[in-house]
């Protein structure tokens, strides 16, 4: 037995199953333990499909990146070109204040502000504040299935939400990286999901990533499970949600991938936008997507999500070195799947943990902390 397939074994106990993977350069150690399925019937594959939940953030900002280097966007655009439901925000005179009490933007919301979180949409530590409530009732809640709603009318509906903040002042969890899949789909003139599959899954290999899963690759999908009082409650099966194409495909949390995929999408990352001997991003973009561009007060506001880290465009960045695994520089996220991947620039390391148990709130998992550690060592 691995060292690796040690720390899953101890940790994911009382998980179906896991898959994880730590790449140190050339060297890939990957391990699967468990089953896809809570009944054990299945035997979990390195292979093995997830939802990869808000794993998609990073890579919807990386397709921004495309279309900036393009010279089809530029970081201090104005979205309101191509999103002009979103032109004249308004934004409520206090947090805590009722959504009618409202004064105009000071500046419009830029390309930027999605990329880092700071457009004013988002979900807030305190989910009680009016405006905060409002956007769940119309958005739903993120851990929950999407409203069936197209991209241009989910955007109609986000235009009768006040912001929260100013443009640029706050940090609010989510709703950027959805903002920025429809902002992606108007600028190229294609879906989502085309423009993703051509742009990044194609050239990198990353042949198993995308909004739903084909019917022959089912098989590999697995289930998909919330914790309760009476033990893990099925909440999607390989023949549910994601085995049909969505009506919104998610930039926030609707992609499903691989461990396999997923390297692939770090180690273009630490390679400065190459891909084999092609090019797809500059070094530049690279690093503004992994830098941090949150100010000291934004990163505490956003304690309850950041842990203390910062945020880049799609992902957090370490800037607190509180615990072994906490590198300066170090780009990733986890999802709410029980899912997480980071790159470590400063080693030339990725690393990959995927899982089909929600999780109960934004604290990492005790599997993802000792999956951590050992990725460290």
């Amino acid at each position: 037995m691995s060292m690796l397939t040690e720390v899953l074994t101890r940790h994911a106990a009382n998980l179906p199953g896991a898959v994880a993977l730590v790449a140190r350069g050339d060297r890939v150690e990957a391990a699967a333990v468990g089953s896809a399925d809570a009944e054990g019937t299945v035997p979990m594959a390195r292979d093995a499909l997830f939802r990869i939940a808000s794993l998609t953030k990073p890579i919807v900002a990386a397709a921004v990146m495309l279309l900036v280097d393009d010279g089809e966007l530029a970081l201090d655009d104005p979205i309101a070109r191509w999103l002009p439901e979103l032109a004249s925000p308004v934004v409520v005179r206090t947090p805590a204040g009722p959504v009618d009490d409202v004064v105009p933007a000071v500046r419009p919301i830029t390309v930027a502000d999605l990329l880092t979180f700071r457009c004013g949409y988002g979900f807030a530590a305190d989910p009680t504040l009016p405006a905060a409530d409002l956007l769940l009732q119309v958005l739903g809640h993120p851990a929950a299935p999407p409203r069936a709603l197209a991209p241009d009318a989910w955007t109609a509906a986000l235009a009768q939400v006040p912001l929260l903040h100013q443009p640029g002042a706050g940090w609010l969890y989510g709703t950027g990286s959805n903002i920025q899949g429809v902002l992606i789909a108007r600028v190229s003139g294609r879906s989502l999901p085309e423009f993703l599959a051509e742009r990044l899954f194609e050239p990198l290999g990353m042949a198993d990533t995308g909004f739903f899963v084909p019917t022959e690759a089912l098989g590999r999908l697995t289930s998909a499970y919330r914790p309760g009082d009476a033990g893990l409650r099925l909440i999607d099966s390989p023949e549910g949600r994601w085995s049909t194409a969505p009506a919104f495909p998610s930039g926030a949390a609707g992609l499903v991938s691989t461990a396999g995929d997923l390297l692939a999408f770090g180690r273009f990352l630490l390679a400065e936008g190459r891909a084999g001997d092609h090019r797809l991003l500059t070094p530049e973009s690279v690093r503004r997507m992994t830098t941090d561009h949150l100010t000291p007060a934004q990163r505490a506001a956003a304690r309850m999500f950041l842990d203390g880290q910062g945020w880049g465009f799609g992902g957090s960045v370490d800037v607190e070195a509180t615990d072994p695994w906490h590198v300066p520089g170090r780009y990733g996220w986890i999802g709410g799947a029980g899912t997480a991947w980071h790159v470590v620039p400063a080693t030339g390391t990725v690393t990959v943990l995927l899982t089909q148990v929600e999780m109960t709130g934004p604290e990492p998992t005790p599997l993802m902390r000792a999956f951590w550690d050992y990725a460290a060592r």
